[in-house]
């Protein structure tokens, strides 16, 4: 990929700016105890309940746009495009929400990123626990197969745990794992998901699959196949160059990528290492909302 000058760098950043400022804006104690499902007091989601007072935040979490405003965001489980092919549950706005130390790291990896003409966009960033029991439960309902033509295609549902593609627990919950990629700046709009359109297997070459803004990676997001695989030896080529540009470039800003998954991203001193939270994805959710 041929390196930007300075000068273009920062008209591409003033672009993203603007194109970030024309995005809709989204609708408006004590130490948690290691390995459990915790809101902001420490208490478990089982004593505090989904009522009306739902858990808030640590103040150690952020909005993610607050601190790097370029990043896009494509928050796809707030969306049908998934591989559920519902809105999940918890994700009450269409924003990132991560900790400050990883927003702060992507704030860094993100001003690498727009010196070469490229910025980073965000799918997925804090997860709540209630969308992982989902996810759980949707793995199960072996009739539910709505959306196997575009994200499991080759792996049969009944092996979704042993294969590793879901599990109960995720590092998301935890506030500093991220799934992202790269757009080539001026980024280009993706078209919303229509549905019940017509499914294209996340493997199938780029100019087929979903029109996604992103520079090839060889599959789609939340691609459940080993073409996903980081360092799979058959993604060769300009995928594979991309491929290894975000990696490199994020493991230098601090983050730890998920050998399985390209697109999966872990800051290595997390913030709450074994601490999985269920507070909804929202502005209320945070102490300076």
């Amino acid at each position: 990929m041929p390196f930007r000058g300075s000068f273009r760098a920062a008209r591409l950043a003033a672009a993203l700016l603007a194109f970030t400022a024309l995005a809709p804006a989204a609708p408006a104690a004590a130490a948690p105890s290691a390995g459990t499902v915790q809101d902001a007091q420490g208490r478990s989601t089982a004593e505090n309940g989904r009522g009306a007072e739902e858990p808030s935040a640590p103040e150690e979490f952020v909005a993610l746009r607050d601190v790097a405003p370029t990043i896009l965001q494509e928050m796809r489980y707030r969306t049908r495009h998934n591989f559920v092919g519902q809105r999940v549950d918890g994700y009450r706005q269409p924003m990132c929400i991560v900790t400050r130390d990883t927003a702060k790291a992507l704030s860094v990896a993100q001003h690498a990123f727009l010196r070469k003409g490229y910025s980073l966009k965000v799918y997925d960033c804090y997860r709540p626990q209630r969308a992982v029991d989902q996810f759980v439960d949707w793995a199960k309902d072996l009739d539910d197969e709505s959306m196997k033509d575009e994200f499991y295609p080759r792996v049969e549902k009944d092996r979704l745990f042993e294969d590793g593609y879901i599990a109960e627990k995720s590092g998301h919950s935890r506030g500093s794992t991220v799934d992202l990629t790269l757009v080539e700046l001026p980024a280009k709009p993706t078209r919303p998901y229509r549905p019940g359109e017509p499914l294209v297997s996340c493997f199938a070459p780029q100019s087929v699959r979903f029109p996604d803004n992103s520079i090839d990676m060889g599959t789609g997001y939340d691609c459940f196949d080993t073409l996903s695989h980081t360092l799979d030896p058959r993604i060769k080529g300009e995928q594979r160059e991309n491929r290894l540009l975000l990696k490199d470039t994020l493991e230098e800003a601090g983050f730890t990528n998920l050998p399985e998954e390209w697109w999966h991203f872990t800051l290595e001193d997390e913030t709450f290492p074994e601490t999985f939270f269920d507070f909804p994805v929202w502005r209320r959710a945070l102490h300076n909302h």
